[in-house]
């Protein structure tokens, strides 16, 4: 479940009808307070409120009162609405800390914390601190900071800009973008391969349907940041306390981590799944299945990554030793998984 939040003019709106019409496969359910707001295609009625539409490309769209919202999850996460990721548009429904709260103290196992995603205006980002001085206090909460309408300012000013955010931010990713448009696979599991690109460019048609008539004039810019996707594998275990030493100090703009691990510990022979979002870590012990090798593979994903730097880290979190770690070992880990097996 991934939380969209930022004030009024940063393009909240335009972000998500963009992952609505580029969700290549993915089924996306979107949760917002006031349908009028997100106009998709033109598909939605304006004002209407307490109730879901399914659309055609196979999103679901709700319009709900913040008491409403973990009904609202659960019906969501049950299988058969079918439905892939949950984006909650923050604003107008609770401080985005409330609502990282309520997600990650959600007992429904389908549901998953996939991080606080931040939208501000490169534009009007002075005025709207002046006016919203809580503005610092969501972005230091974020795990993704988008930089949005970066093509209404200048390379010196943008450059500008994101240097004072990442003072506030630290090692979050700072990722600049236009119109909303962020490759959905930066923000959760997209069916499309996740390979290192840019964000697409979108075709003459979708840029008419784009709903933003204040960014038509053709001689903006249209900047997009890469994201990467970084992939790890090991034959040898890992030492756990190295892998929770890199997961609590990760390589600036990383931004999800997935996957599974080996241990090399002692009577430890669980798999175990891992999920980072921003600064969120779990783990979850599982089993191995019968004949399936104990390799240890890892995929990171981030705006502005260093691959080898990042593969180079994850690589010294292998274990070199003679003799297996004793259960000692594991404590780090488990400060990061819900219940201990």
């Amino acid at each position: 479940m991934v939380i969209v939040a930022g004030f009024l003019g940063s393009g909240k709106t335009t972000l998500l009808n963009y992952l609505l019409r580029n969700n290549r496969g993915t089924r996306i359910g979107v949760v917002v307070n006031d349908f009028g707001a997100v106009n998709i295609d033109a598909m939605l009625v304006a004002g209407q409120v307490d109730a879901m539409v399914s659309l055609g490309n196979g999103c679901v769209c709700c319009a709900v009162d913040v008491s409403e919202l973990d009904d609202l999850f659960a019906q969501l996460a049950q299988p058969r609405s079918a439905v892939d990721v949950i984006v909650v548009e923050a604003s107008g429904l609770a401080e985005p800390r409330n609502l990282i709260r309520m997600v990650v103290a959600n007992p429904n196992p389908r549901i998953a914390y996939g991080g606080l995603v931040e939208v501000v205006d490169a534009q009007l980002f002075g005025e709207t601190s002046d006016r919203h001085p809580e503005l610092v206090t969501h972005l230091r909460l974020a795990d993704l900071v988008l930089v949005n309408k970066a093509d209404l300012v200048s390379a010196e000013a943008l450059a500008g800009l994101r240097e004072q955010v990442r003072e506030w931010v630290g090692q979050v990713p700072v990722h600049a973008t236009t119109h909303g448009r962020v490759d959905p696979g930066l923000l959760f599991d997209d069916r499309a391969p996740a390979e290192p690109k840019v964000a697409q460019q979108l075709s003459f048609d979708a840029l008419l349907d784009e709903h933003d008539h204040d960014h038509d004039d053709p001689a903006h810019r249209h900047l997009h940041d890469e994201y990467a996707s970084v992939s790890f594998t090991s034959e040898h275990p890992l030492d756990p306390r190295a892998l929770v030493d890199f997961l609590e100090d990760p390589p600036p703009g990383l931004f999800r981590a997935k996957g599974y691990v080996s241990f090399a510990v002692a009577g430890e022979r669980r798999k175990f799944e891992l999920h980072l979002v921003g600064r969120h870590v779990v783990f979850t012990p599982g089993t191995w299945a019968r004949g399936e090798q104990r390799v240890t593979n890892l995929v990171l994903i981030g705006s502005g990554l260093d691959a080898e730097a990042a593969r180079k880290r994850l690589a010294a979190t292998v274990f070199d030793g003679a003799a297996l770690l004793d259960g000692q070992a594991m404590l780090p880990v488990w400060r990061y998984t819900p219940s201990v097996v």
